[in-house]
């Protein structure tokens, strides 16, 4: 029971220091949002959330000449393994 009752409170230390950085955390981010509203103008609730927003990238799109070259170049590198093997 000794085992069990000592990773029980490593649990509760390790939380505790979990819940300490989260509060930490949550306050500088209070502050960069101040900051932020002071800085652009803009109400709290207007605040974005992430200033610069990732656009999704476009997926290339490739010729069937080059999907064909693809092809043989790959087709040519399995034939070189098979024969190794």
């Amino acid at each position: 029971m000794k085992r069990a009752s000592g990773l029980a409170a490593y649990y509760v230390a390790a939380l505790k220091g979990l819940e300490q950085e989260k509060s930490r955390i949550d306050d500088e981010i209070r502050q960069v949002r101040s900051l932020l509203v002071r800085h652009t103008g803009a109400t709290a609730s207007e605040a974005p959330v992430s200033v610069k927003e990732k656009k999704p990238r476009k997926k290339r799109e490739l010729s069937a000449a080059a999907r064909a070259r693809i092809a043989a170049a790959q087709k040519k590198r399995w034939a070189e393994f098979r024969k190794k093997s």
